[in-house]
């Protein structure tokens, strides 16, 4: 059996990147860019004020100054004569003439207009934000491989970045197989299983940037399995579940081979997922998932997620680790590498992680709470309380 790490490394090395697009910011969210983006223009583009004051010279400070006029967002072509002072509003631009804004909770105004205002002595260029510093041209802003968030779309907004060159979405080929399943809409009956994990990894799938393609349960029928498979063909991956061990009825495996899959990794050395399976049809991607909801879980967070943004280019693979402290000792024998569920609070300056009592491939009730999967290497045994494990955090914690 190969390691985690092995696995990992053979699924990365044999992936093909999808093809650029040209996409509008606006539905940029979540896409990963193909190409550095440079600024164009400087951020901002104006000197303007950065308080609401009076735009001055700061050589006639500290004085007494008869106040010429308003300047505000928007206004374009005052000017400060020398002698005066200009009430100026937060991000007005800086009139010609003015070096220093005072803040207004400085200033002491006096009479009825044309009202005087008295300010005292400021530094040079104080409250001011210059043009160019935040952007400058050429930067580059972020670089190819960077997954967009929300507030990086208002940054190429700034700079007036209209559209963006991304990798397209993978579409992925979800394929549920065992005739034990039934859909949702179908009340279950005696030996029946609702197909639930696909609707997990459908959601995965987008939240890894790409586009699943439902193409339904396929039965343990080798001949219905080819068949499901040449409809998946067109995508850029295909997902498969259950029917990848070694049961009589076990057929996955044995139809990729059949119809053209390149066999890369068969068995992993972790638990729950041991009976993962990669391949690659031509240059699709085929993974393997076991049937068991949270084996499905593990197999794709370790191999798959990686594997989808890294055909969109993405640098960053792999969800944030932390170390952990176990709240409870947990037995293990020495072998395989555990993904143990846990809910991971923080407690002072480090983070606890609470086990789940039940860890069982089948316990989907396991998931609810469950925030982190700690990590317990193939070579070390038992673990006691208290004691620092890593662990892979699926939120924010």
């Amino acid at each position: 059996m190969l390691s985690v790490a092995d696995a990992t490394r053979a699924v990365l090395a044999r992936l093909t990147p999808t093809a650029r697009e040209i996409v509008p910011l606006a539905a940029a969210e979540g896409r990963i860019l193909a190409e550095d983006l440079v600024a164009a223009r400087v951020l901002p583009g104006f000197d303007h004020a950065a308080m609401d004051g009076y735009a001055v010279r700061a050589q006639e400070l500290p004085g007494t100054l008869p106040i010429a006029g308003v300047v505000a967002a928007g206004d374009r072509g005052t000017t400060l004569a020398p002698g005066t002072a200009l009430r100026i509003f937060t991000g007005a631009p800086l009139p010609p003439g003015a070096d220093t804004v005072v803040m207004q909770e400085n200033a002491t105004v006096d009479g009825d207009p044309p009202a005087r205002v008295t300010l005292p002595a400021a530094p040079l260029g104080d409250n001011i934000r210059r043009a160019g510093e935040d952007v400058g041209t050429g930067e580059v802003v972020y670089r190819a491989g960077t997954r967009l968030r929300p507030w990086d779309l208002a940054v190429g907004a700034a700079l007036g970045v209209a559209e963006l060159d991304v990798h397209r979405r993978p579409r992925v080929a979800l394929l549920a197989t065992g005739d034990e399943l039934v859909d949702v809409d179908v009340t279950p009956q005696f030996g029946q299983l609702v197909a639930s994990s696909r609707y997990a990894l459908a959601a995965l799938i987008r939240e890894a940037g790409g586009e699943p393609i439902d193409l339904g349960i396929v039965s343990d029928d080798k001949a219905a399995l080819a068949a499901a498979f040449a409809r998946a063909w067109h995508c850029d991956a295909v997902i498969t579940t259950g029917g990848v061990s070694v049961g009589d009825r076990d057929y996955v495996r044995e139809v990729l081979a059949r119809v053209g899959v390149t066999p890369e990794v068969w068995k992993v050395a972790m638990k729950p997922g041991k009976p993962f399976s990669f391949g690659l049809h031509g240059q699709v991607p085929v993974f393997g998932l076991p049937g068991n909801p949270v084996s499905t879980l593990v197999g794709f967070e370790l191999f798959v997620r990686p594997a989808l943004l890294a055909m969109q280019g993405a640098t960053r693979l792999l969800r944030p680790r932390a170390t952990v402290h176990l709240a409870s000792a947990y037995r293990k024998a020495v072998g395989r590498a555990h993904y143990v569920r846990a809910h991971v609070v923080r407690e002072g300056d480090r983070l606890v992680a609470h086990a789940h009592p039940k860890q069982g491939s089948a316990m989907l009730s396991s998931l609810v709470t469950t925030n982190a999967f700690v990590e317990l290497a193939a070579e070390r045994g038992d673990v006691a309380a208290g004691e620092a494990v890593p662990a892979l955090l699926l939120e924010i914690i």
